[in-house]
């Protein structure tokens, strides 16, 4: 642990006061059941714990391979430049529907596996992405004028197709066990940012209406296979100026736990940081109205290209008060050393800075928030 840190120790109320403040209170229009996520799962509980108390950083395949490396054990671009590894892992799924053994990203399934058993093993949380091909024709997700939904809904052309792609989801989800052979808790994030016109699940080939139902039955059919441990994470991108039109594209709140938002445009801007922290306090309204979490789900800035991006952007929206007190996690993307990376290596001109910001005591890594559970 940190120098500056290594002293900072809290505790979790008891399990009573947890599980009371995790019963989840459905108050949205399109639903008037609860969520079925059970309330005891270990990331509600630990998410719900911790609020206020600090936010949990988090990086995508941040285990499996980094600038100048792959698939070395223990190694992290994060623990590397800032001494420990994220208090989250994000992994991606893309390419599991079609049977492949490696994701799109090129990320052996096996490997992602035990790297997500480690990470929870280790005190860690895991979130799970899901860039799928179209059920009709196996295109890629970044097709966003292909009319791919209403032909895979119940009733439409292809839905038996889109069922065997679900099942594989399903059956990696299941086999997810740590070492004593008991589920892995994860949060899965699935069809995000359908607010933009980018994916064939967007704005530009689906309507609200088609995406609401693709998504409530993406989870249901996933529930029903017992993934209990499943919490289920919503996250547009930052199209939105209201409340009404972040929740557009909302399902239920008997579907979703953890209201999110990615945003990469109004942090790769001057002075974007306002609209963000503008935008991320309509989420965490929302999400305090509906007991829910809320969550930075994806951001970055590509190749990092301000030296003081971390501290200065992306600081000062961690730094709002408001946000200090009700973010649960924030999660920059990927370090692929062949396209591009979003966190600084060794050496890098913004390591200092992110260090700086990781330093910070309401930024939580993996020993950090290890301590807030004992």
């Amino acid at each position: 642990m940190r120098e500056n840190k290594k002293n900072r120790r809290m505790v979790f109320g008891t399990l009573a006061l947890l599980v009371g403040a995790c019963s989840w209170v459905a108050c949205g229009p399109t639903s008037s059941a609860v969520s079925k996520t059970a309330p005891e799962n270990s990331i509600v509980l630990q998410l719900q714990a911790k609020k206020g108390k600090g936010i949990l950083f988090g990086h995508q395949d941040d285990l499996a391979y980094g600038v100048g490396w792959e698939y070395i054990d223990g190694e992290s671009d994060v623990k590397r430049v800032a001494g420990d590894y994220p208090a989250l892992f994000g992994w991606e799924l893309g390419g599991l529907e079609l049977g492949h053994e490696v994701n799109l990203d090129s990320v052996p399934f096996s490997k992602m596996k035990e790297l997500a058993v480690w990470g929870f093993e280790h005190g860690a949380i895991n979130t799970f992405s899901w860039h799928p091909h179209s059920p009709i024709d196996s295109i890629n997700a970044w097709h966003g004028d292909s009319v791919v939904v209403k032909h895979i809904l119940p009733g439409g052309t292809y839905h038996a197709q889109f069922d065997q792609q679900l099942d594989r989801i399903a059956a990696f989800f299941l086999d997810l066990k740590d070492k004593a052979g008991q589920p892995v808790p994860f949060i899965f994030r699935p069809w995000h940012e359908m607010d933009g016109g980018w994916f064939w699940w967007g704005s530009k080939a689906c309507s609200p209406a088609e995406l609401k139902a693709l998504f409530r039955y993406t989870i249901e059919y996933l529930r029903k296979k017992g993934l209990s441990q499943m919490v289920v994470a919503y996250s547009p991108d930052r199209n939105f100026d209201t409340p009404e039109e972040y929740l557009q594209w909302y399902p239920g709140d008997d579907i979703v736990d953890i209201l999110g938002m990615d945003n990469y445009y109004d942090l790769g801007r001057v002075g974007g940081e306002k609209e963000a922290i503008r935008k991320i306090h309509i989420v965490i309204d929302l999400a305090k109205g509906k007991n829910k979490l809320a969550a930075l789900t994806e951001t970055g800035l590509e190749l990092v290209s301000d030296s003081s991006w971390y501290s200065q952007t992306l600081g000062a929206v961690l730094k709002d008060s408001t946000v200090q007190k009700e973010l649960s996690y924030v999660m920059v993307w990927r370090n692929d050393s062949k396209k591009h990376f979003f966190f600084p290596y060794p050496g890098h001109p913004a390591a200092d800075d992110v260090k700086n910001l990781l330093d910070q005591p309401n930024i939580l890594l993996l020993d950090e928030f290890n301590q807030l559970k004992k």
